[in-house]
């Protein structure tokens, strides 16, 4: 069984092929970085003639490159590296190395679906890569497009990510390796789309950890962060998941077309990398499902709470109001006799009695007493 790794293709080189099968020599640098160049109207980035694993020219146009397949050498491979290109360049590029038009078309248009097709000898290989962005904490794709054919290899980029310099240099670091032809080319590509998923992995759960923290510190804007990390795992998914199919497509054609052993056994690696990956995404899909289940939870208790809350305020401050009522009715009743008795109209028979200010007290004291014992009675004071 493949030892399950995410290593860089010099560390598998190393560890599935004895040390003197491939003899190491420098390799002069591409004249151009695989970053996209303003000096050049050409969006051809990196131009190379391989022979026998080793960059043997590095042509001005893709029309000189493809002059040197035209001499009879088997041994020897075109990769083109593009970096947006415009549709009249890859028109170009479609008559001069036979690309199938529907593929062409696609690799314009980008937006597409990982996916895997056979047209005739060509391969038409579409990728979605992801990097991590540390700043954001966010993750952003990218969209690759290969075409595979015996003697060529043209890869067309419409993002800055995945860094293909970095992997042909790898690749020109092991010529026997590059010697296998546009399949090892494949292989480097897919190799390192994946291992770029690490990264993406280890900050999602990161942000799933910052998460579960801002859920029960009752954060108000954790349902936000668990709806935009949510949907980027399920656009992660999205791009890692077909890479299974494409890999079993792959590898459904390895005797037919007569794949070399040691790069059957490292796609098999890949395809061990890519179902780690997608498990370590599904995980996350149902972690992130759960907190917001969580979430939901603790919001509505935390409302409930709330609501509670006023309603004791709500039942306290009635209890004041009934007290403050009934101090007032009782008050109100003496006031009211006084106010009778103190407008002094000469036809007021009390006012020429001479029990008439006792009477007045013993009126208003008595239905003090007895408003007072209603109230208490009634619990209102």
């Amino acid at each position: 069984m493949v030892e399950r790794r995410l290593a860089p293709l010099t560390a598998l080189s190393t560890l599935r092929r004895p040390r003197t099968e491939v003899v190491r020599r420098p390799v002069p640098p591409p004249a151009e970085p695989e970053q996209g160049s303003a000096e050049r109207p050409s969006r051809i980035v990196d131009n190379a003639v391989y022979a026998g694993g080793r960059r043997v020219a590095t042509p001005d146009t893709a029309a000189d490159s493809h002059e040197w397949l035209t001499e009879g050498f088997d041994d020897r491979m075109v990769w083109l590296g593009l970096y947006r290109p415009e549709p009249g360049e890859l028109g170009d590029l479609a008559e001069q190395y036979g690309l199938p038009e529907l593929a062409v078309e696609d690799a314009i248009q980008a937006h597409q679906r990982p996916k895997f097709e056979r047209y005739g000898d060509t391969l038409f290989v579409v990728l979605k890569a992801a990097r991590y962005l540390d700043a954001a904490e966010e993750v952003e794709f990218g969209e690759l497009h290969l075409f595979l054919g015996r003697d060529f290899a043209i890869t067309v980029r419409h993002s800055e990510s995945p860094d293909l310099s970095r992997v042909r240099r790898r690749l020109e670091s092991e010529p026997a390796l590059l010697a296998k032809g546009p399949e090892a080319v494949l292989y480097a590509i897919l190799d390192a789309v994946v291992d770029g998923y690490a990264p993406v992995v280890a900050g999602l759960s990161n942000d799933i950890d910052e998460i579960e923290v801002q859920v029960f510190a009752g954060d108000p804007r954790a349902s936000r962060r668990i709806y935009e990390l949510s949907q980027e795992v399920l656009e992660f998914q999205r791009a890692a998941a077909p890479l299974i199919g494409i890999l079993h497509a792959i590898t459904a054609g390895f005797d037919k077309y007569g794949v070399d052993e040691d790069l059957r056994s490292y796609l098999r690696d890949v395809a061990d990398h890519v179902t780690q990956v997608i498990e370590r995404v599904e995980g996350f899909r149902l972690q992130l499902r759960d907190i917001l289940t969580v979430n939901a939870t603790l919001v509505a208790q935390r409302q409930n709470e709330e609501i509670r809350e006023l309603t004791e305020a709500s039942i306290a401050q009635g209890e004041e109001v009934k007290k403050i009522s009934a101090w007032a009715a009782i008050l109100f009743a003496p006031t009211l006799v006084g106010t009778v008795y103190g407008m002094n109209f000469d036809d007021i028979p009390e006012l020429h009695w001479h029990l008439g200010y006792p009477f007045a007290l013993v009126l208003m004291l008595g239905v003090s007493v007895t408003l007072y014992a209603i109230f208490k009675r009634r619990s209102w004071i």
